[in-house]
């Protein structure tokens, strides 16, 4: 048998893996949606300048408000680092946009209203990035009291190429739309990149909780998961170069439309 055939024959049994999640775990079926964009403007800010850029965080909320309304954008927010490492982002602002064409016009009323201008923005590094996800859902409203864990994954190079759309569709959606709507987590998306900063095979499982106890609840529906589908839990990682994974802890506060 030669490599290739290994490999189609090692796919085949993969994807047939993740198609044996129990029906209780698919309450629908899961379908992509259209792209939404998100801007996401990383800031690493010295630890003695936090209170200062903490204290600016809703400076902006009324000019997002205004393109929410409008429909420019779906959602805007921002996030406090609460798992920190050196040399990467302790804050960040973020919105969300059904097109490039309403995420470019936030940034640039953003550029034009000075908002980043004090001087506390001149003390730390910034960074941009723009994710697309494809699979997502969010309670519309306003909160405070979220927490953002995201996972970063990398696929391995000989991954199929609708990888991340079997992931979604058979193993990590379903779980997060039945934490959405026991209301244990306000919004969750998967994101790949859409501008590509970093390897390409890079793509983000990203869920604001309820409140810790929203963290608690997905934990334990991941555990269960891992328990009545253990074949899926199996292909996930066999899609994986686990060693490049990483995990992120924020707290945040945002709105949805």
């Amino acid at each position: 048998m030669t490599s290739t055939t290994k490999w189609v024959c090692a796919s085949a049994c993969l994807l047939a893996a993740l198609g044996t999640v129990p029906a209780r775990s698919q309450p629908m079926e899961i379908k992509e949606k259209p792209a939404m964009y998100s801007y996401v403007a990383n800031w690493e800010i010295p630890r003695d300048k936090w209170k200062d850029i903490e204290s600016r965080a809703g400076n902006i909320n009324g000019l997002m408000d205004k393109f929410l309304a409008d429909g420019s954008i779906v959602a805007h927010g921002n996030d406090i680092t609460l798992i920190h490492k050196e040399g990467e982002s302790t804050h960040d602002t973020w919105w969300s946009s059904m097109s490039w064409a309403g995420l470019l016009k936030v940034l640039a009323a953003a550029k034009s209203s000075g908002a980043a201008d004090a001087p506390v923005y001149a003390t730390g590094k910034h960074y941009d990035r723009v994710l697309v996800a494809r699979y997502y859902n969010w309670r519309s409203g306003a909160f405070t009291n979220g927490y953002t864990r995201v996972a970063t994954w990398t696929l391995k190079p000989d991954a199929p190429n609708d990888a991340i759309d079997q992931i979604a569709k058979n193993l990590m959606a379903p779980i997060l739309e039945k934490l959405l709507a026991d209301g244990a987590i306000y919004e969750y998306e998967i994101d790949e990149q859409a501008i590509h900063i970093e390897n390409p095979g890079v793509f983000m499982v990203v869920l604001i909780a309820n409140g810790p106890e929203g963290l608690d609840k997905f934990n334990a529906a991941v555990a269960e998961f891992g328990k009545t589908a253990p074949l899926a839990s199996s292909a996930f990682y066999a899609w994986m170069d686990y060693t490049a994974h990483r995990d992120f802890l924020f707290q945040t506060a945002a709105t949805y439309k």
